[in-house]
């Protein structure tokens, strides 16, 4: 196994290419390096010149791909009785509140998404060393927390995408699947990189886009050739 590893990753060495590219010549890059058999999920990176020391630089939220991810989420609903069956309805596998609560504490953890409505908060806290190593606490954000529990449900039940910029200002996110169309990974790929434009942090100074990187689970990353971030470099 290792050694037709190594033999696919030294091929795609080959064909990575030298130069950033502009995201849909990028795509069709990454459809030509040598793939395993499984589908792989296509991700990027991008480098931001932001200090996330600082609370006002610190960045999280949600975004809803236009092409969707590819893959289903499990999600669960901390809300109060009369939503619970909406909840359900919209996709959630459970939903409830202290019910709910205590199920979790027993151990139960099937699920990939915990959204709350504002007013269940002071239950949820309970969970806070449960979910919070896990990156499941619900938070405003990340848009977890939300007065409308069925829609969310609904949005995340469909893949809507997480991101979280880490200590080394770096924001990674799920764009969609290899198996996808190029020009659906294109628009997927293009609405993110508008959407971390648009959340830039007020107080973040020089280049804010050092670099964009896109990438299969198993192949090199191919970088993303950005206007903008050289229009900031060059000034």
């Amino acid at each position: 196994m290792s050694r037709r590893i190594n033999k696919r990753a030294k091929a795609n060495a080959a064909l990575k290419p030298a130069d950033a590219m502009l995201p849909a010549d990028a795509v069709a890059a990454l459809k030509k390096f040598k793939a395993p058999k499984f589908d792989q999920t296509i991700n990027v990176c991008m480098h931001l010149g932001i200090d996330t020391a600082q609370a006002d630089q610190s960045m999280r939220g949600a975004i809803s791909l236009p092409k969707g991810i590819g893959k289903t989420k499990r999600v669960v609903a901390f809300c109060q009785s009369d939503v619970a069956p909406r909840a359900l309805e919209a996709g959630a596998v459970k939903a409830g509140g202290e019910d709910l609560v205590a199920e979790i504490e027993k151990g139960w953890m099937d699920f990939d998404v915990a959204v709350a409505s504002p007013d269940m908060m002071r239950v949820v806290s309970k969970l806070g060393k449960v979910l919070g190593p896990k990156g499941l606490m619900p938070s405003p954000k990340a848009g977890t927390v939300t007065p409308n529990i069925p829609e969310a449900v609904k949005e995340y039940s469909a893949g809507k995408v997480e991101y979280r910029a880490d200590k080394g200002g770096n924001v990674h996110a799920v764009i969609g699947k290899m198996s996808f169309p190029d020009a659906a990974l294109a628009e997927n790929l293009e609405f993110f990189i508008k959407a971390i434009e648009k959340a830039r942090p007020a107080t973040a100074r020089g280049v804010y886009i050092k670099r964009i990187t896109v990438s299969g689970a198993m192949t090199p990353g191919v970088q993303i050739k950005h206007v903008s971030a050289e229009v900031e470099a060059a000034e």
